[in-house]
């Protein structure tokens, strides 16, 4: 009895660790994604399909809207262990991998999403080595429009926006300074600041995403769309190569696998929603502006005095010339 009496506090210890133990299991995602919009739903999924691969009091958390601050934050408490993971644009994923910035700064280098996409997969195993080697796993590729100029003012030559103050986000230095060179003014602000900022006339320029327009009710305040596509905004859901590794084997196949889905449906739908999300603003009141030929050829121009900047400041010189390659490539085989 006295034996089965100095037994029972410590199964009650081990019991009470095991338990301990499985409420630890938890993934905190954080994304700037509106709540309720594409990415926070296809995030819920696949959470929900990690949740029952854990089981027991396994908890899984995603926190929308930017409440867990911006890109450059989310990168640091994933560092730190607060969150497990991030559905981000190349802005934050830049943070762990600078490569990964070829396939959003580039402006005009990119004419389709098939040229994206193509660049894109050659480029992933590679890609997916360096962030895996700095202790993240790419769960999910996705995208989510075709960046465009919303202002207060109409504008349609690159020359019009020099007297505007322009959105910049806080943590890209280099992209403002190389803003400011050619004539422009940047101001640093992070996402959730935009609608506030140009509602008090703080800025008067936005490059953004159609979506993003409409979801935001930037575009009530700007109501002036260039109909150009800049630059492709490219994500990724990502996880700390910790969190990944606490997951049994089983249940990392399962996540992977509802990756992929959640990358593939985020990929069509928000391409899709791009011409809805148009069609939806000019309904109430958006007005599309879409340069002429020799505008056009103004703004490819424009690109082509950005390039020397971009490459090995923006984007590593060896990635730049990568994409170049690849385009090349593409653009033969599609010519012939």
């Amino acid at each position: 009895m006295k034996r089965l009496g100095k037994l029972l506090p410590l199964l009650l210890l081990t019991l009470l660790a095991m338990n301990a133990g499985a409420a630890d299991k938890q993934l905190r995602i954080a994304t700037l994604a509106p709540k309720n919009s594409l990415y926070h739903q296809q995030l819920m999924q696949l959470g929900e399909a990690w949740r029952t691969s854990q089981g027991g009091n396994a908890k899984y958390l995603v926190y929308p809207d930017g409440s867990q601050g911006g890109e450059t934050d989310i990168v640091r408490r994933m560092r730190v262990g607060q969150l497990q993971g991030g559905l981000l644009s190349v802005v934050g994923l830049r943070e762990i991998e600078p490569s990964i910035a070829a396939l959003q700064n580039m402006p005009l280098m990119f004419r389709s999403w098939e040229e994206v996409d193509y660049v894109r997969e050659k480029m992933r195993p590679a890609m997916e080595k360096k962030f895996l080697d700095k202790g993240f796993v790419v769960l999910a590729w996705g995208d989510a429009g075709w960046v465009r100029f919303f202002s207060k003012e109409a504008a349609v030559r690159p020359d019009d926006y020099k007297k505007m103050k322009f959105f910049a986000w806080s943590s890209e230095l280099e992209q403002q300074e190389i803003m400011k060179s050619l004539g422009y003014t940047p101001v640093p602000l992070e996402t959730a600041d935009i609608l506030p900022a140009i509602q008090t006339g703080m800025i008067n320029a936005v490059p953004s995403t159609p979506y993003f327009a409409l979801a935001t009710q930037i575009y009530n305040t700007a109501p002036n769309m260039l109909d150009l596509n800049w630059a492709p905004i490219v994500g990724a859901l990502v996880i700390t190569k910790k969190s990944w590794d606490d997951m049994t084997p089983e249940a990392q196949g399962i996540v992977r696998e509802a990756g992929q889905k959640a990358g593939a449906q985020i990929r069509a739908k928000a391409r899709q929603e791009v011409d809805e999300a148009v069609e939806a603003m000019k309904k109430r009141g958006l007005i599309v502006n879409k340069p002429n030929p020799e505008q056009m050829k103004e703004w490819n121009d424009l690109a082509e005095r950005l390039y020397p900047k971009i490459r090995g400041k923006l984007v590593p010189a060896d990635t730049f010339d990568e994409v170049v390659s690849h385009l090349k490539t593409y653009r033969s085989s599609k010519a012939k």
